[in-house]
């Protein structure tokens, strides 16, 4: 082996996520970013915020390893702290502000911050643990301007203009005068400090093995656990997720005109990562602070966004609401992850016109491993910036039309659509630098028939090295060299990958293994069904049986409204608006309970809905052990998938 010979005076170019903003400050530095449709910068006033940021933290005396904690809504300024805290050489834990008051105690703590930065909007939850987050010895108060339409971080009579260090020029930013609370000790308010400091214009060089962030997985069993991720490994899943989204020719892909809205909270390993590659794109991006429905709509709207990911939940929420029906979703393009994308969801979200597709990974995986990916568009489907007739469904030739109305010679609409659902919902392809493997319990390979399942394993440069301070845990997530993900799935010749379950939720009955997934896949496909969960039930004879959690539609027009409200978590809302909004009337005030039967099926017919799968072969024959419970909602952990863990306590019995 030999290893290259290095010239004294060369650079050797650590992979730090500093270098992830040069390209868009050279090529792009007028683009926009925007918050709530109210604030306006554009890169070289984030890239001058981001340095302000990182001079104030240092005035605090954060220094290389200082554990940073952000308490915020998805927006510009958790943006700069995405980049100011790690590039100065200190660590981003990005507290997930839905955990309970305990988790939320022992993530602090067990994360070891010194300094946390928190919108107003929490305080009262601090307060409930005022006195026992004993490492944090500063806090950084976030207000909202009061006024709106502001440019922030630019020269007021210049808007596109980057001010410099020296500028006479009065900073653009409104800060509120109110005296901060006394119950912390408050260094100062966010943008009074950014006002104050001097933007810093070298970033220093370190390792870039360095650790540059730390959050924690929202399991539902034991504590939190925590996952960490040093400049490299960010560095390089932002370089591979944009050669995976930018490498197909047309569906799913992620480009510089495409204007970018998350609908993951940025809390949530990084937002999926995907801000980071917003960020070396240089797209317009947008931010929503928090998840109302009429504000995300309103910003899809006035903003062109074209570009987003979520949970289904989300999508779900957003489909169903009153302002979505005459909104053209023709452009907008969507990552499903988190939960698998039911195909009904699917099914609904193409004949909308949106490019809706799978996306796979874990916390612990920084997170992205795999993409559905769309080659090319099939018979059936609408090219990218087609127009969506009145009614929300294509009806010209070749774009989901029906069996019967299909043109002559065409491929039948249906039979393209359910074709295109398939490959838009499978787990899909693993990005350049993963490589995965789906073994048996002898840790053999399974044969890629798309039929044999196994366990998912992975290896990626970005996948984390352990869990924070949990070396016990760490070795059972690492046993082998392989990280063992918890999911069971298949993989077909072209290396696709298709999740069939979770481990710890598949389902035996007597000697038949059964997948929830698939359960909850077909049910969710019936015209009447919202939502659908299945879990294990005890039964004497057959060990478990399947026992699935229905929410119905209900009202004149199928809409679930209210599940805005009692199906959505807080933290996909927010906490002061979680309500239902949108103006609809008393029928589409919540989702079917048990007491609705007029609104759907009854739990026989639905049994019989899934047995026509176990005649045609989908499903094996135990399947029709099938119970049916009908629910009102179906509860959620703090980043929107079913908690099936809260579930089985309820219903397993």
């Amino acid at each position: 082996m030999s290893i290259i010979w290095k010239t004294e005076s060369a650079y050797t170019y650590p992979l730090l996520i500093k270098h992830l903003l040069y390209a868009p400050l050279v090529y792009n530095p007028h683009q926009e970013i925007v918050y709530r449709g109210t604030v306006r910068l554009t890169y070289a006033g984030f890239r001058e915020r981001v340095g302000r940021l990182a001079s104030a933290l240092l005035r605090l005396g954060v220094r290389e390893g200082t554990t940073v904690g952000v308490l915020d809504w998805d927006s510009h300024r958790y943006l700069e702290c995405f980049f100011a805290i790690p590039m100065i050489g200190a660590v981003l834990h990005t507290v997930n502000v839905r955990l309970s008051s305990e988790q939320l105690v022992y993530t602090i703590d067990h994360a070891e911050d010194e300094v946390l930065i928190v919108h107003e909007d929490f305080l009262p939850m601090l307060e409930q643990i005022r006195g026992r987050i004993d490492t944090v010895k500063k806090f950084i108060l976030i207000r909202e301007a009061s006024s709106g339409g502001q440019r922030v971080g630019s020269s007021p009579d210049k808007p596109g203009s980057q001010l410099s260090g020296g500028s006479s020029t009065p900073y653009a930013a409104q800060t509120p005068s109110t005296p901060l609370p006394a119950s912390f000790p408050f260094a100062g308010e966010y943008e009074d400090l950014l006002s104050h400091s001097e933007p810093l214009r070298e970033f220093p060089d370190f390792d870039e093995n360095t650790r540059a962030t730390i959050f924690y997985t929202t399991g539902t069993t034991g504590l939190p656990k925590g996952v960490y991720f040093s400049h490299r490994q960010i560095v390089l899943h932002t370089l591979s997720g944009l050669i995976a989204l930018g490498s197909v020719a047309e569906k799913g892909r992620f480009h510089t005109a495409d204007v970018y809205m998350p609908l993951t909270p940025m809390f949530h390993v990084h937002a999926w990562g995907i801000p980071y590659m917003a960020t070396v794109l240089g797209v317009k991006q947008v931010y929503p602070g928090k998840y109302v429905p009429s504000i995300l709509l309103s910003l899809l709207r006035s903003e062109g966004v074209t570009f987003s990911h979520c949970v289904p939940t989300i999508l779900h929420m957003l489909l169903k609401d009153p302002g979505a029906k005459d909104l053209d979703l023709s452009r907008w393009k969507v990552i499903i992850g988190g939960a698998a994308l039911p195909k009904g969801l699917a099914r609904e979200a193409l004949k909308r016109g949106i490019d809706i597709f799978s996306g796979y990974g874990l916390s612990e995986t920084c997170p992205v491993l795999s993409i559905a990916r769309i080659f090319q568009a099939g018979p059936g489907e609408t090219s990218m910036g087609s127009p969506i007739p009145e009614g929300g469904e294509a009806e010209a030739a070749g774009a989901f039309l029906k069996d019967e109305e299909a043109a002559p010679g065409s491929v039948s609409g249906d039979a393209a659509l359910e074709s295109s659902i398939e490959i838009r919902t499978r787990t899909g392809n693993p990005i350049p630098l993963v490589y995965t493997r789906v073994v048996n319990e002898q840790e053999k390979d399974v044969p890629p028939d798309d039929r044999s399942t196994g366990e998912i394993l992975a290896r990626a440069p970005w996948l984390t090295q352990g869990y924070w301070k949990d070396h016990t845990n760490s070795e059972k997530l690492w046993e082998g060299g392989w990280l063992h993900t918890g999911d069971i799935g298949c993989v077909d010749v072209s290396g696709s990958l298709r999740i069939t379950d979770r481990k710890k939720d598949i389902i035996k009955v007597g000697g038949e293994w059964i997948s929830s997934l698939a359960l909850e896949d077909i049910l969710s496909s019936h015209p009447a069904v919202a939502e659908a969960a299945v879990i294990g039930q005890p039964d004497t004879t057959w060990g478990e049986i399947p026992l699935a959690l229905v929410v119905l539609k209900r009202g004149p027009t199928g809409l679930t409204h209210g599940e805005s409200s009692e199906n959505t978590p807080p933290a996909l809302l927010g906490a002061a608006e979680k309500g239902p909004v949108g103006h609809g009337g008393p029928a589409e005030s919540k989702p079917a309970g048990p007491g609705d039967r007029e609104a759907g099926p009854t739990e026989r017919e639905l049994i019989a809905y899934v047995k026509t799968y176990v005649d045609s072969g989908i499903l094996p024959r135990e399947a029709i052990l099938l119970k049916v419970r009908f629910v009102p909602s179906l509860d959620k952990t703090s980043v929107g998938k079913v908690n099936k863990v809260a579930l089985r306590g309820k219903y397993g019995g």
